[in-house]
């Protein structure tokens, strides 16, 4: 569990060794053709494939040459960090990242999450949806189960009721005995649910031990319950115990001061699936977690869908970030574009996505429409049509689609580095204007 922490300590990923497909390729005939020599007469061989020379910390230099658009939209997230990392105020800094599997990998998020809180303090894995809502979920930072006669609703694809909450994914049992589990290091712990009438009873364990039997009969609305641990690591149970419903939003686990990076992605899902969910039921979540830093990575998807056009992309894009802002109003909001994309033609094999085009410029459009910072990951990859080079140097999948680990957190990287460059800028400005203004004052008194 720990492992990812020690990730942290490389602000740098100059590193990282990659070995390209061509290379491996290369390798394992050479290794076939010398098995060969030693048994029959040498035959000439084909040259082999050249390797794909990557230099990291080159591609984030590259990466910074490509501006943060309208920086100053994070001006109030800068202004929370500078004061959190003074040790001004209580409680610790949430940063809330919801969008498409790119997000819910949680290698780049999961990267972010580590450099966040290696400079400003751990903070905890903050929000994290209960059990496994689909079988490829995880979090880097904690160990999260549960048994098999849980439902999962709001995933891409599936019509419901809405009532999913802040990360837009709710689980539900109806039967006893069902059961969520969570391993994570933590100072306190708040569990999300749905209070409902008829709902279910709950057992809560901390490492086997009882601790209380929860309720969630009730009036139709957001359930709370909290508990205060001592610190350190804990596995937590849920488990039902009637024939009644009981549904599950998520975990919080905190420490008392430091940064939260909170994962909530959805595979295959577009910004549009926001709409889904029932907007009280979220607006209570998101008020409760009280985010300083709201991201938005969406677009790979939409690329892929041809009834979206740029303006009414941009307008239902706007429109997602006005229900954002309405809830969280003093948090900023970065939107993050997509990534390259390519796709297989059955005659010229895998082409550029152009439809991307159109997805970058709505999202860029309604970011500065909206007062969002934008960060054009397309533009940091190396522009239209760079996925290529990214699968060369073993940075992205074959898909053409999803990066690699080793690119995620590449990606990761230039993120936290850009936010690192202007947040150092807001300070140095932030003090040479409060040192004028105590110079300015220190001379009206004589």
């Amino acid at each position: 569990m720990r492992w990812f922490r020690l990730a942290a300590a490389c602000t740098c990923l100059a590193a990282i060794p990659f070995v390209s497909t061509a290379q491996r390729t290369a390798k394992k005939t050479t290794t076939k053709k010398s098995t060969r020599k030693a048994q029959a007469p040498a035959k000439k061989t084909a040259a082999a494939a050249p390797a794909v020379h990557f230099d990291a910390g080159e591609w984030l230099d590259r990466m910074r040459a490509v501006p943060v658009e309208n920086v100053a939209a994070l001006v109030p997230f800068f202004e929370q960090l500078y004061r959190h990392e003074a040790g001004q105020g209580e409680g610790g800094l949430h940063i809330l990242q919801y969008g498409d599997s790119h997000t819910a990998a949680d290698d780049w998020t999961g990267f972010l999450r580590a450099l966040f809180q290696n400079r400003f303090g751990d903070g905890g894995s903050g929000f994290t949806y209960a059990g496994r809502p689909w079988n490829s979920f995880r979090r880097l930072d904690l160990r999260a189960a549960g048994t098999k006669g849980w439902y999962s609703d709001g995933l891409a694809g599936r019509s419901g009721d809405g009532l999913y909450g802040l990360g837009g994914v709710s689980i539900t049992a109806s039967r006893p005995r069902e059961s969520v589990t969570l391993e994570v290091s933590c100072e306190s712990l708040e569990l999300f649910y749905l209070q409902q009438p008829g709902g279910g009873a709950l057992t809560f364990e901390d490492n086997g031990q009882l601790v209380e039997r929860i309720s969630t009969n009730g009036e139709l609305g957001p359930g709370y319950y909290r508990y205060t641990p001592t610190p350190g690591i804990h596995r937590f149970t849920l488990e039902t115990t009637d024939h009644a419903p009981v549904r599950l939003f998520g975990w919080v686990a905190e420490h008392a001061r430091g940064i939260t990076y909170e994962t909530l992605g959805i595979n295959g899902a577009q910004a549009s699936i926001v709409f889904n969910w029932e907007e009280k039921l979220l607006a209570s979540h998101v008020r409760r977690r009280d985010p300083a830093l709201i991201v938005l990575a969406y677009g790979t998807n939409e690329a892929g869908n041809s009834d979206w056009t740029r303006e009414k992309y941009r307008e239902m894009f706007a429109n997602m970030v006005h229900r954002f802002r309405q809830m969280a109003p003093t948090a900023s909001i970065l939107v993050i574009g997509p990534p390259d994309r390519y796709y297989r033609m059955r005659n010229r094999g895998w082409v550029v996505y152009d439809n991307v085009d159109r997805i970058v410029e709505a999202q860029r459009g309604a970011a500065l429409g909206t007062g969002c910072a934008f960060w054009d990951m397309r533009g940091k990859m190396g522009g239209k049509g760079s996925m290529r080079q990214w699968v060369d140097a073993g940075l992205a999948q074959r898909d053409y689609v999803h990066l690699t680990s080793p690119g995620y957190r590449l990606m990761g990287g230039a993120v936290f580095q850009d936010l690192m460059d202007h947040y150092a800028t807001f300070v140095k400005v932030r003090q040479q204007l409060i040192g004028q203004q105590l110079h300015g004052q220190t001379r009206d008194t004589h």
